[in-house]
């Protein structure tokens, strides 16, 4: 139990108990000889005492009452450590799997109250089939009393009967062999009837309402000449390995149709009818994805019909036209280089708030716009639903940082992590446009100081700096600096004295 403060868990708050299920002679066996040395007897007590809230011969839920009756009947002081140490007994009993604590807002109180939700006690085989459980119980009582403990649910089989179990042969009828049921009259008022008097969720109902696929809706539509129709047939009384296969069919949102397709692949199923979680995951990823395209397709398809019709529609009637926007002078961005000669800045940032970005695109290109451009921002306007202006600021950040002579190139992963970094960040207004890219160039800044790469996208290289260096002397390299061409009038008369007596000199050593 998560309790931030010990104010919103008193002896003053309300509470009612819910359980779905009875206590049958194994569980209360399971409570006291298994549970116990785990929990403690006072949570196994706290557990029969909130469990006794409901007549045994009924399930649902209880009445309302404060939980001072918890306090008084455990014989547990209402103040700071008797509250302490119920939250403690509560919590190890979720640890185990027997109790989920809820807590639940009341506006009209402003306060808070608690539903205790019981779970039943595992059975001998499913208790001892789950590994932490069973480490935990070895950890409190030792190694060898676990497994005497286990010996004692267990009753084995006649020596002489267990020979015999290999040819043994299911002859049990089935339901419809025996009864027949009118399905031709369906009855709806005992259907509502009895969904509005149900206390409980139905076993057959995910949380969220949506009903679970049933062996009988994959068997129905599987294929009888399939290589994995024996595995199929297995899971009609396999309700873990259905609980496997509904997991992933809710992961990724499969039908019945869907699940019967992937579970007659080669690779589904081990040698021994399990279900392989990986490989059915993997090739429900792929069908998933593969729709998600097909989605974006028909979207796309769609929107450009509706654009087209409501573009026709505005040729015909411009009074539905909305209102430009205006622009705050803090929010102004900088106007870049190809447009200085083209407008100001206030004009600018009115075309960015207001233009769609189809037409902004049209005026940073002198002719056609690339389609690849095209089509990224489409998208990023049907399948992420950016709004205009924000779309219009994205363009100015990559346009501007392409013209300012960056390595970074307009490719479509960079600009869709860039879009998709923006919808995490619910950049949804022109306003926190403009403040997402002036912190992305402050970090580009900084990170071009401290020699680092100002995006994920970008690559560098960077080398040592002494690593690969020549062996090689290196040769100082004389720059010219405008002055060489210059010599004054005295130094020309030296020159010209100098070149006569060199030649002078050359003629006498002549023979």
């Amino acid at each position: 139990m998560r309790m931030s403060h010990l104010h919103h868990y008193t002896e003053h708050h309300r509470y009612c108990v819910s359980r779905e299920f009875g206590l049958s002679v194994i569980d209360g066996r399971m409570l006291s000889s298994v549970y116990q040395p785990m929990v403690g007897a006072f949570a196994i007590s706290l557990y029969r005492l909130l469990f006794e809230h409901v007549p045994a011969e009924t399930i649902g839920y209880s009445g309302v009452e404060q939980q001072r009756r918890l306090f008084m009947t455990l014989g547990v002081e209402p103040n700071e450590k008797g509250r302490k140490y119920l939250i403690d007994q509560c919590s190890r009993l979720e640890a185990v799997g027997l109790l989920q604590t809820c807590r639940i807002y009341v506006p009209e109180t402003d306060d808070y109250m608690y539903e205790y939700e019981l779970m039943p006690p595992l059975s001998p085989a499913d208790f001892f089939a789950t590994q932490h459980l069973t480490l935990l119980l070895r950890d409190k009582i030792g190694k060898f009393a676990v497994l005497s403990l286990r010996e004692q649910f267990w009753n084995r089989e006649p020596e002489e009967w267990s020979r015999r179990s290999i040819g043994k042969e299911n002859i049990s009828l089935p339901f419809y062999d025996i009864f027949q049921l009118n399905t031709h009259v369906i009855d709806y008022e005992l259907e509502q009837a009895l969904a509005e008097v149900a206390s409980v969720r139905q076993p057959g109902m995910r949380e969220t309402g949506e009903p679970a696929i049933g062996y009988s809706d994959i068997i129905l539509r599987f294929p009888r000449e399939s290589a994995n129709r024996g595995h199929v047939e297995k899971l009609r009384f396999d309700h873990a390995q259905m609980g496997v296969i509904n997991y992933v069919a809710h992961k990724y949102e499969l039908g019945p149709q869907d699940l019967s397709r992937l579970l007659d692949e080669d690779g589904v199923f081990s040698p021994d009818g399990e279900v392989i979680l990986d490989a059915l995951q993997y090739k429900a990823s792929q069908h998933f994805r593969q729709d998600m395209r097909r989605q974006e397709k028909r979207e796309i398809a769609a929107a450009k019909v509706i654009s087209i019709r409501a573009a026709s529609a505005e040729e015909g009637d411009d009074s539905s036209a909305p209102p430009e926007q205006p622009v705050e002078m803090e929010y102004y961005v900088e106007v870049p280089p190809q447009f200085l000669s083209k407008c100001d800045i206030h004009q600018y940032n009115m075309m960015l708030r207001n233009e769609p970005y189809t037409r902004l695109l049209q005026t940073f290109f002198p002719g056609t716009v690339p389609g690849h451009l095209m089509d990224m921002f489409e998208k990023i306007d049907l399948n992420y639903k950016l709004s205009g202006e924000v779309i219009n600021v994205l363009i100015h950040y990559l346009m501007t940082m392409v013209a300012s002579g960056g390595e970074q190139r307009m490719n479509r992963n960079f600009v869709e992590a860039i879009a998709s970094n923006m919808l995490v960040k619910q950049v949804n207004t022109y306003e926190k446009a403009v403040r997402y890219i002036r912190d992305q160039s402050k970090v580009k800044g900084k990170g071009a100081a401290a020699g680092t790469p100002a995006s994920a996208g970008s690559r560098t290289r960077s080398y040592a700096k002494n690593a690969g260096r020549s062996g090689k002397p290196e040769i100082p390299i004389v720059l010219d600096d405008g002055s060489a061409g210059t010599v004054s009038d005295e130094e020309f008369a030296a020159m010209m004295k100098k070149a006569a007596e060199i030649k002078a000199s050359k003629k006498s050593k002549a023979p």
